[in-house]
């Protein structure tokens, strides 16, 4: 018999690298999860991890292992959803983990439409990006994480998560008044009421176009980061970023003040002071954020609401313009 709590060890150690890593996620001691590992391996009578310059890695059976480890878990999860549907219905705590934007724009909106339709349902919201939330998912530590796509983000196969599409929006370009790209588009006056659907040139950016620029964006590690760091290397240079906030409303004030050029998704300009920019769309990069739950977890009666909730705040919000 495989104790499955040793499942839970061993795919903690794959995802973070480190037993030191896997034990506060975990919530366990590093001893005790060396323990764990040592017994799995006792059960299974091979070796599961060996060293290497990072911390450790899997031996080829210890993939093997996860591979099963990663079904196995998954249809727990089913098990403990039916049971709860059976017995508990829907009343109970559900843990979402969000990046800001998505709080402002799908999560509080899912939140205020529960509160109505399944007022036993109490979410509990932690504000943190894609690259943390997925994790804390894995880790038990949330139910639900709003998420983006970005480069080394768990694929869309990946077994251990099931992934619900929101909505995907367009990237930006953050000017200061009277850069070279700022066209023949007149500028608002300072002090006019500006939005992100400003009216903008009719040919938009290329991410060529932005190549020898001063960057201003995001910490390396931010989705967003990635997401516009690809998008450069795809059109052959590599962006110098000499001003980091993962505060897209800083980011803005930094370029107002000059100090470089920005990509931002352009939901996240929303309520943002642009009277000190031009904002000019850009030709390809695209922020796509998703939900996602442990596989198998889909089917519990205190997601499903939530889910469903989420799914349709951001219908809601790909029908309504940019204000």
């Amino acid at each position: 018999m495989i104790d499955t709590r040793r499942l839970r060890t061993l795919r903690a150690v794959a995802d973070h690298r480190t037993v030191t890593a896997a034990a506060a996620a975990l919530h366990l001691t590093p001893s005790a999860v060396s323990q764990q590992l040592a017994a799995l391996e006792h059960e299974v009578g091979h070796r599961l991890l060996e060293r290497d310059a990072r911390g450790v890695r899997l031996t080829a059976v210890g993939r093997i292992l996860l591979d099963h480890a990663n079904e196995v878990l998954a249809q727990l999860e089913r098990a403990g959803a039916d049971i709860a549907a059976y017995t508990t219905g829907t009343a109970g705590e559900v843990k979402v983990a969000s990046f800001a934007t998505a709080i402002g724009l799908v999560v509080a909106p899912a939140m205020g439409v529960l509160r109505d339709k399944e007022p036993g349902l109490q979410v509990r919201v932690l504000d943190a990006e894609g690259d943390q939330s997925l994790t804390m998912v894995l880790d038990g530590v949330v139910d639900v994480a709003v998420a983006v796509e970005y480069r080394g983000a768990p694929a869309e196969d990946d077994r251990r998560l099931s992934r619900i599409p929101l909505y995907a929006e367009p990237f930006d370009v953050v000017l200061p008044r009277g850069h070279r790209l700022t066209g023949a588009s007149a500028p608002r006056p300072p002090g006019t009421a500006s939005t992100a659907d400003a009216a903008f040139p009719e040919e938009p950016v290329t991410v060529a176009d932005l190549a020898g620029e001063t960057w201003i964006g995001p910490y390396p590690g931010n989705p967003c980061h990635d997401v516009i760091a690809l998008a450069c290397e795809h059109a052959g240079f590599t962006p110098e970023f000499a001003h980091s906030s993962d505060d897209f409303s800083a980011v803005v004030a930094l370029a107002a003040a000059g100090a470089g050029v920005a990509m931002v998704p352009r939901l996240a300009l929303r309520g943002t002071d642009l009277s000190g920019v031009v904002i000019r769309p850009v030709a390809g990069p695209q922020r796509r954020v998703f939900a996602a739950v442990r596989r198998g977890a889909e089917r519990h009666p205190l997601l499903v609401p939530l889910l469903d909730a989420l799914h349709h705040a951001a219908t809601a919000l790909r029908r309504t313009p940019p204000s």
